[in-house]
């Protein structure tokens, strides 16, 4: 497997921790870029959006949005999202579905939620992981 990490501006070093926060894949047929799941931090590893789902899912986006301009792709090169929510926050579909609506308009990708009881740190509220995304070899 020929993987490379790339490393994003403006996201938190994530090797540290033993893993990249985008990575590629040559193969015969193009490059499969994959991203780690995106949560509402800053570069310095602040929370943004404290208790307000929906600026946690802007920060979210806006994050996975850098991830993919690191390997020259973008929101509109995914096919798919899975949004981790807590469980205890699944109640606020209406502040999800309008900040989806005003990053993706009227060409949203496919979307899974899924109720969670936790994520990595318990002030995140939601996470954002992307299908791969493909890009033809230039």
């Amino acid at each position: 497997m020929n993987r490379s990490v790339h490393v994003a501006a403006g996201l938190f070093h994530s090797r540290p921790y033993g893993f990249a926060q985008v990575t590629v894949i040559r193969t015969p047929f193009g490059d499969v870029v994959n991203v780690s799941g995106q949560v509402a931090w800053d570069a310095d590893r602040n929370i943004v959006g404290a208790g307000d789902i929906g600026r946690q899912l802007e920060k979210s986006l806006e994050n996975l949005a850098l991830a993919l301009a690191s390997v020259g792709a973008t929101l509109d090169d995914v096919g798919s999202l899975r949004l981790y929510i807590r469980l205890s926050h699944m109640h606020e579909s209406g502040a999800i579905t309008s900040v989806l609506r005003a990053a993706f308009g009227e060409n949203p990708p496919c979307a899974t939620w899924i109720g969670v009881p936790s994520l990595a740190n318990d002030a995140f509220l939601i996470e954002v992981e992307p299908s791969n995304v493909f890009l033809a070899r230039k």
